[in-house]
């Protein structure tokens, strides 16, 4: 079975995360979706989730909007809210949202406290450069997912 902790919240040494992940095929990693219009954001964040023992899955926003969503299972979604795109965040939360409903969305931003407009989408907020609190975030996000626990919205 994959395993769906972050390392670093559990403080397990390096030589143990090189171990497990070599047990874990890519196949087998649960995965997230990043969406963000940032290239060199999409590599931070994916390497991020590789460390933390899932697979990322990225989703370049260009100007004209996303890239198409992709198939298969996704476990959580992280949604940059400050988009260089003729479509907003909220709009294409609800896009991501059609296509993997079961997703709960992860709001990272700049901003101090979570716009009202990407609220119905949300799952939770993060501001942007706190990477230990983004791991904690998914891990009781898929946690909820995985247990079946519902979202705030789904309440």
């Amino acid at each position: 079975m994959a395993y769906d902790c972050a390392f670093s919240t559990l403080h397990v040494g390096p030589r143990l995360q090189n171990e497990a992940r070599k047990a874990v095929s890519d196949a087998e990693r649960k995965r997230i979706l990043i969406v963000d219009d940032d290239p060199s954001h999409l590599d931070i964040y994916g390497m991020i989730v590789d460390r933390a023992g899932y697979r990322a899955v990225p989703l370049l926003v260009r100007f004209a909007g996303p890239e198409p969503v992709p198939d298969g299972e996704i476990v959580a979604i992280l949604l940059d809210y400050r988009l260089n795109s003729l479509k907003t965040s909220p709009e294409i939360a609800q896009q991501l949202r059609e296509k993997h409903p079961k997703a709960p969305i992860l709001v990272l931003s700049d901003l101090w406290t979570m716009p009202e407009d990407i609220q119905p989408y949300a799952s939770e907020f993060i501001r942007k450069g706190e990477p230990e609190n983004l791991l904690k975030a998914l891990l009781r996000l898929i946690t909820a997912h995985v247990s079946g626990v519902p979202d705030e919205q789904d309440r």
